[in-house]
């Protein structure tokens, strides 16, 4: 991660979303998941004033509430600490998933409309996008899928509804600086048209 974040402004990339940790990850067993969270905590000790230092702000998106407290704390402290910083804007999704995402979302959209805060006729795309967790940031342009799997795994699934995708077979540790660049190169060949007929 360190190795992409680093390349990110020289590339030209103002925003990189990283999917740390899925909703569904909780499936794999405890001894992995407890390994990955000290893994998340260690990194963030770790690499908070780095980021600071970089002027690279970062968010976490995700539901924190099935999270640890001391894991909370310490997302809450690095958002805090890079929170005035200009630089690239990274965010880390921990316990996401897609379709969670969208469900928390309307519950809260839901409410405000019981509570009589919204009306019913308001509420349409631009009133649900500003429910999710994104709703600061902008939708994705490129999606790129590691590891050779050919499926999403209920990533920003309201957000990447126009994003190019890249579906490799490098397994994440492995991505690099270079892969990456390539990618980016390939993508800017792309037409997007937005469901608009190309001209």
């Amino acid at each position: 991660m360190r190795e992409i974040v680093r390349a990110c402004p020289e590339l030209g990339v103002d925003y990189l979303t990283i999917f740390a940790f899925s909703t569904e990850n909780w499936k794999r067993t405890q001894s992995e998941v407890a390994g990955l969270m000290n893994i998340f905590r260690h990194a963030m000790l770790r690499e908070m004033r780095e980021f600071a230092r970089q002027n690279l702000r970062i968010r976490f998106i995700g539901d924190r509430l099935r999270l640890d407290s001391s894991l909370r704390k310490l997302m809450d402290d690095a958002e805090e600490m890079t929170r005035n910083c200009t630089g690239v804007q990274l965010t880390v999704a921990l316990n996401y998933g897609g379709r969670d995402e969208v469900a928390r979302a309307t519950r809260r959209l839901a409410q405000d409309v019981s509570d009589g805060r919204l009306e019913p006729e308001n509420v349409n795309e631009v009133t649900l996008a500003s429910y999710l967790d994104t709703c600061v940031l902008p939708d994705p342009d490129l999606v790129i899928r590691t590891s050779g799997e050919a499926r999403i795994s209920n990533f920003l699934l309201w957000q990447s509804a126009y994003s190019e995708y890249e579906f490799i077979n490098t397994l994440w540790p492995d991505f690099t600086r270079e892969i990456f660049t390539e990618l980016l190169k390939k993508y800017g060949l792309r037409k997007r048209r937005f469901g608009a007929v190309g001209t």
